[in-house]
């Protein structure tokens, strides 16, 4: 099985750092503007319940992946709770979201990078980016889940500096005056707001996958799920706080992040972010490569897929030809698409993987074969319940016919 098959590597920082990088992608460099424009100062509320409501969540990820010491995340614990066919259906699922959300994400960060190369969007230039970047992951990835966690630890850093020295210093810039919290917005606008930030909190749910190759991912899984939330939660609260106490334009901004930091910190401040926006969606593809290519390993190991998907690399311990396969389909998908994010599938696919996990909280704990879980939640129970209904109104809420 996969325990013997790959290298345990990753520590319980390696997990933090994976959490934390498919968690902060790209959304917190344009959501400040969006949620202001729709709630003004009331997004900072919007910010507190929506964490909230996805720390209901990874309190369930918590003990549900405390159970389990092997690959495979939400599709182990949809098949060992429901039976093959659920799980091989959010496996599956789980999948295809991710090569499309790679897809789409290595787009948008040739966007960004085009302020920096011309033509980088276009043509054959463009085409040539995308194979260097999947060419990389790739090698990155095969030659061993160290160097992976440490091109993540790298990114982590690269990421969180940048928006660290944006909340620090912003703070001592920030005009009480800016804040008016006096008009009280009606439900739909702040339902629609909080919404659009659950997009800003989803990716934590890739740490889990790669357990087989955690040392310890009983004690590790739930530490490195609550501390990257925990973390993000504060980092983003403060990053809006002080978007909305310096940049009185906030809601019309496209580059909300860049244009405050250029207020309080000049030009260099505005290439200060737009170089970590580049290293935040970097590193985001680089966790998501990790634990997509993760997948189609962990379904073959447990006969859902084709024996060769489940074959490791005699010298590397890595799944190569799971990485190769799921490589290949990134490279084609992306360079065919645009930044099309497919939201509907995304969406939908993220909720019904989360509430099969949720589900199965509650399941594991009233069965006697259960694995035993290493970390219990408080309230488990009624804490999946509440999870199971916020994304049940999630799911009735989302307008899917927006971009």
């Amino acid at each position: 099985m996969s325990q013997e098959k790959l290298f345990r590597g990753i520590s319980r920082w390696d997990l933090t750092a994976i959490a934390i990088n498919t968690i902060i992608g790209a959304g917190i460099f344009g959501l400040p503007a969006k949620v202001t424009a729709l709630i003004g100062s009331w997004s900072l509320v919007a910010f507190v319940v929506c964490a909230l409501i996805v720390g209901l969540i990874v309190l369930c990820f918590a003990e549900v992946s405390s159970r389990f010491q092997s690959t495979g995340g939400m599709y182990l614990y949809a098949k060992e709770g429901f039976g093959s066919l659920v799980g091989f259906e959010v496996g599956w699922l789980y999948w295809v979201v991710r090569v499309t959300t790679f897809a789409a994400n290595c787009n948008l960060l040739l966007a960004y990078l085009s302020f920096f190369v011309p033509g980088a969007k276009e043509g054959s230039t463009r085409i040539a980016l995308i194979c260097v970047i999947v060419t990389f992951l790739t090698i990155v990835n095969f030659v061993g889940v160290k160097q992976s966690t440490i091109l993540t630890n790298v990114f982590t850093v690269g990421k969180i500096v940048p928006l660290i020295i944006f909340a620090t210093i912003g703070l001592f810039f920030v005009q009480p005056a800016n804040f008016d919290f006096s008009v009280v917005p009606d439900y739909t606008a702040f339902s629609g707001a909080t919404l659009l930030l659950i997009y800003a909190f989803v990716g934590f749910e890739a740490t889990v996958i790669p357990a087989g190759e955690s040392k310890d991912p009983k004690k590790d899984m739930p530490f490195a799920l609550l501390l990257a939330l925990a973390v993000v939660a504060v980092l983003f609260i403060l990053i809006q706080v002080v978007a909305i106490g310096t940049l009185p334009e906030l809601a019309k901004s496209d580059k909300p992040l860049a244009d405050a930091a250029g207020v309080f910190l000049g030009a260099f401040g505005a290439t200060l972010i737009a170089v970590g926006a580049v290293v935040s969606i970097f590193g985001n593809l680089n966790g998501g490569f990790l634990a997509t290519t993760r997948m189609p390993f962990a379904m073959a190991e447990q006969k859902d897929l084709p024996e060769v998907f489940g074959a490791t690399h005699e010298a590397f311990k890595t799944p190569y030809i799971s990485i190769l396969v799921t490589a290949a389909a990134i490279l084609v998908l992306t360079i065919q698409s645009s930044f099309l994010t497919a939201l509907t599938i995304s969406t939908i696919t993220r909720l019904i993987v989360y509430a099969t996990t949720c589900i199965a909280l509650p399941v594991f704990r009233f069965r006697n074969d259960a694995p035993p879980a290493g970390f219990t939640a408080p309230l488990g129970i009624f804490v999946a319940a509440l999870s199971i209904g916020l994304i049940v109104w999630l799911l009735t809420q989302v307008d899917f016919t927006k971009e």
